[in-house]
């Protein structure tokens, strides 16, 4: 079969359905923007699913820290955010605390779905309290992501497959209790700065990543300990890895 042009056509139909599918991939948008501090990491995902074109969709910003990424949210508007949980100043809760009143717009809400290397109850119990719709791992593949990406979008919840379960067991009940009470007595701050003495970082390299001053660092330190009933620094790596915070 030829068209006007000469053009041979196949006699089935594929042709058109191909086309068919093309244009509703074109016409599927969803507008994102990147939190995460590693800029290698950002630049990684947005070359992995960045291509509008072919995957529909659009990175439209991107920030490191949690005041980089309010103001970046505020200012654009996704339909998706994601989110890494471990964030300066004061990780993705913060940012989820920030942007409630952007997360509950009834003209356009902006969701939020957490990618993230950790894969700790506390962790993804944390951030689906504080609002996010999904909570990912940083294992998926660009296609997953991007399925997972225009899900959310639509309002579906989405998860590893693994970590659904602590959100199902979190939330078995209306008086479901703390993952951990001992860690529930920390803030958000002082947890940030227990993951990074667990992991061997210096006060120095402390303050430099969560912008704050060692002095400042010491005394998170000092109410870490106390609030864990803990005598050293090598006592907190031990009580942190033994609940997989590092």
């Amino acid at each position: 079969m030829t068209d006007a042009s000469g053009a041979s056509q196949p006699a089935d139909g594929t042709g058109q359905a191909a086309s068919g599918a093309a244009e509703e991939t074109a016409q599927r948008r969803v507008r994102v923007v990147l939190v995460d501090d590693h800029r290698m990491f950002r630049t990684g995902v947005q070359a992995e699913i960045g291509e509008t074109a072919r995957t529909g969709v659009e990175v439209v910003g991107e920030a490191a820290d949690v005041d980089q990424a309010v103001t970046v949210i505020g200012a654009t508007r996704p339909e998706v955010v994601l989110l890494d949980v471990h964030l300066p100043g004061g990780g993705g809760v913060e940012v989820l605390r920030r942007s409630a009143a952007l997360m509950a717009a009834a003209d356009r809400p902006v969701r939020f779905l957490a990618l993230s290397v950790s894969d700790a109850a506390e962790d993804v119990i944390g951030v689906i309290r504080g609002g996010a719709r999904g909570y990912v791992t940083k294992t998926i593949t660009g296609t997953d992501l991007v399925d997972a990406i225009f899900r959310v979008s639509e309002g579906d919840a989405v998860f590893s497959p693994r970590l659904a379960g602590f959100v199902l067991d979190a939330f078995a009940s209306t008086d479901a209790p703390p993952v951990d009470e001992d860690l529930d007595r920390l803030t958000q701050r002082e947890r940030e700065v227990l993951r990074l003495i667990a992991r061997g970082y210096a006060y120095k390299e402390i303050a430099k990543q969560l912008f704050i001053s060692v002095k400042t660092v010491e005394s998170h330190v000092s109410a870490v300990l106390r609030k864990l009933q803990l005598s050293n620094r090598h006592e907190l790596t031990r009580w942190a890895t033994a609940r997989r915070l590092v």
